[in-house]
């Protein structure tokens, strides 16, 4: 038994190691499932330096916009470097299988989420070639809202949207119909964005499939797929709080009149339906037959491939009927447009997909599994959900996202994996997706509109509007406690 100084020297370096390796795990995913090894490491150089790295590798990260490097290139070093001195240590120590078998654990997580998120980018991007969403923008901008009904009316369509589309395409999808609109009318429309994106990150918070973080709370089994509609009401005040208040600062004017007729193509609307079919195949996967949604997503991105080869076999075929109908009407503009068709490919939607994310996730998965196999998820573990509240613990990781990206804050829960009720994995899951709302980089559905709407909506124009967004979050906790009670 070590001296009582001894003893408190120890927990005093842990608490320091705790402080350190604190905002990594708050910060990025890959604490994910990765258990601690037989060997503690947090207190040792090999620990240390692992935390150094990862923590300079964040804050290359944190800078992108500043030094202009895409994310995923730090973090694929540091994995790298981590896994290399994790290795080093148990090849050491006469273990070497015991850090192989925890890097293939930590590879098969990563590799069930790339292939779910993979499909899921490859639909929308099918869906935005076949100009699905064009579509929907053309027609809002047609109808000639008036200013008040259109911030009601982008919000609204922005939470049911991100329901099962990402939230950065959904804010970008709205942020285009505000911006052809309301052209000029910079108040206005940074007061949209924010709505915006609150409406955005609020409707992906109770679907599994609205938020990554949601997705990975499902794939580990923490909650059933319909347990999380059960926070759609706590969502809804989330989103309404602050678009009540804001909708007070309005100056309700008709904006002059636009006229823009966008036409989807051939086999858009049988593409949706595809989309649906696969997220209801991967459902049934997951809770009928117990295996990974992954599956049921590359089922259904095979049954994209036979219908983009249909697609592609019948377009000659196609492109006659219409030259003959257009001809008959003497629509020349149809026929011209006619000209420009090119077949539908499958592969370069999948060569859209957001590599750069997506190779983002690989490294901090890794870099996260490392650090959690050297000891450092059960030391934040230990000090967190061990001498707090489960609740206020949720609470303040909540607060973190905004910060820090809600996807690494939810990988660090699920890597601590702490014994928490139902209840309270659904408040991490409503917290973690809302919270990065209260700033404009604390999501990427703020941080794409930033570019898009750039110098109307800015990271000074969202600060405005915290309390407000304070307050709704706040409120959806509130929600959440009261109408779930049962579920804690």
């Amino acid at each position: 038994m070590k001296p009582p100084n001894a003893l408190a020297t120890r927990l005093s370096a842990r608490r320091v190691a705790w402080l350190l390796i604190a905002l990594c795990a708050v910060a990025f995913p890959s604490f994910s499932y990765a258990a601690a090894g037989p060997l503690d490491l947090t207190l040792s150089i090999a620990g240390i330096t692992s935390v150094f790295i990862f923590v300079l590798a964040y804050a290359l990260v944190m800078s992108e916009e500043l030094i202009h490097m895409r994310k995923s290139k730090p973090v694929l070093v540091a994995a790298g470097l981590i896994w290399a001195i994790v290795a080093w240590v148990y090849v050491q120590a006469g273990m070497p299988e015991e850090a192989e078998t925890a890097f293939r654990e930590t590879l098969l997580e990563y590799t069930e989420l790339l292939l779910f998120l993979l499909v899921a980018m490859t639909y929308i991007n099918a869906m935005e070639e076949r100009r699905t969403f064009d579509a929907l923008r053309a027609w809002l901008v047609r109808k000639g809202f008036s200013y008040r009904s259109l911030f009601w009316i982008t919000g609204v369509l922005a939470f049911g949207i991100s329901a099962i589309a990402n939230n950065m395409t959904t804010a970008m999808l709205m942020c285009a119909v505000v911006l052809k609109v309301a052209e000029g009318d910079k108040k206005f429309i940074g007061l949209c964005c924010v709505n915006v994106v609150v409406a955005s990150n609020a409707g992906g918070a109770f679907s599994p499939f609205g938020d990554i973080t949601t997705l990975m709370v499902w794939q580990g089994g923490q909650v059933p797929f319909e347990g999380f509609f059960a926070l759609l009401l706590p969502a809804i005040v989330n989103f309404m709080v602050p678009a009540i208040i804001m909708n007070f600062f309005i100056i309700n004017r008709q904006p002059a009149a636009l006229t823009e007729n966008v036409w989807m193509k051939r086999g858009a609307r049988r593409i949706i339906v595809l989309f649906l079919i696969t997220v209801a195949i991967s459902v049934l996967c997951h809770s009928i037959l117990y295996l990974p949604p992954a599956m049921g997503m590359m089922f259904g991105l095979g049954l994209l491939q036979f219908f983009g080869y249909y697609l592609r076999r019948s377009l000659p075929r196609s492109l006659e009927r219409k030259r003959e109908r257009y001809s008959r009407r003497g629509d020349w503009k149809k026929l011209e447009q006619l000209g420009s068709v090119v077949p539908f490919d499958i592969f370069s939607r999948i060569a859209r997909s957001e590599w750069d994310t997506l190779l983002f996730f690989y490294g901090v998965v890794l870099c996260v599994g490392g650090l959690g196999f050297m000891g450092y998820l059960s030391l934040l573990s230990e000090t967190l959900y061990g001498g707090w509240n489960p609740v206020w613990a949720n609470v303040v990781l909540g607060l973190i996202s905004a910060v820090v990206d809600n996807i690494p804050v939810m990988f660090a829960v699920l890597s601590m994996a702490p014994d928490m009720s139902e209840g309270n994995w659904l408040l991490i899951t409503l917290t973690a997706g809302v919270g990065g709302s209260l700033l404009s980089m604390g999501s990427a559905a703020g941080v794409a509109l930033m570019g898009q709407a750039r110098g109307i909506y800015t990271f000074m124009v969202h600060l405005r509007w915290v309390p407000a967004i304070l307050l709704g979050y706040a409120a959806s906790i509130a929600t959440h406690l009261f109408i779930n009670a049962s579920l804690f």
